[in-house]
């Protein structure tokens, strides 16, 4: 058996290998290096999305009150506050040009301002035994059918609202008072009888305070200069 011997130039030409890398004298760029790398961005969070409408039970309670007050808040309502703004501020400058009336009894003095919510020179009638049901409508209903018949009013506890059990009637004329007094003297006013005699209050006027009253200027009132920050 014969050997063949293989040359060194046969088995280059056989088998053929890689060539190493001639390393370069110059550094490889850095975003050349990272180029045989898969690029990787972190993706952006959804953002979640609601309806125009919101299934709470809160948001829907809280459309349905708008829309119900949007319905009562009409422009005759509005005009109706207005209104009646206008007429409290009203009646706190009649309320401020009204003089109390100074009265006497016991010994003692004092000023009486709801005296000038009657009409002068009339005839009052003392409603007595009045129960907590009777107000200022129930008692002048009951003596409304009188042809000079003015006002009726139920005296009441300023604190508790409470009727002390008495009121007043007035008349512009002394005949109906004393038919007044007559009929209805006994009758039932709501849930008790009443009863009546002529009031008495003209003997408690305190007519020296009052003629000094009309007689002495009235001081007017310095309002006190305001500053320049309450402009």
């Amino acid at each position: 058996m014969s050997t063949q011997s293989i040359s060194p130039a046969s088995a280059s030409a056989q088998f053929t290998y890689p060539a190493a890398a001639a390393p370069s004298y110059f550094p490889v760029p850095f975003h050349l290096q990272n180029a045989q790398y898969t690029a990787w961005t972190a993706a952006a969070p959804a953002v979640p999305v609601y309806n125009a409408i919101y299934p709470m039970p809160q948001v829907q309670q809280a459309q349905q009150l708008f829309q119900k007050d949007s319905k009562i808040i009409t422009p005759e309502a509005l005009a109706t506050v207005k209104a009646a703004i206008a007429n409290s501020e009203k009646d706190k400058k009649v309320d401020a040009t009204k003089k109390a009336v100074p009265r006497k009894a016991a010994g003692q003095s004092w000023e009486d301002p709801t005296l000038a919510d009657w009409p002068e020179n009339d005839f009052r009638l003392f409603c007595g035994d009045l129960g907590n049901e009777v107000n200022d409508d129930v008692l002048a209903k009951a003596f409304s059918k009188y042809p000079s018949f003015n006002m009726a009013r139920v005296i009441r506890d300023k604190w508790t609202g409470k009727t002390k059990g008495y009121g007043f009637v007035s008349f512009a004329d002394a005949s109906d008072l004393t038919s007044a007094l007559k009929d209805m003297n006994g009758k039932y006013v709501g849930n008790r009888p009443i009863k009546l005699r002529k009031s008495t209050w003209k003997n408690r006027i305190d007519l020296e305070a009052l003629e000094k009253g009309k007689t002495q200027p009235q001081k007017k009132i310095k309002l006190q200069k305001r500053s320049v920050l309450h402009k």
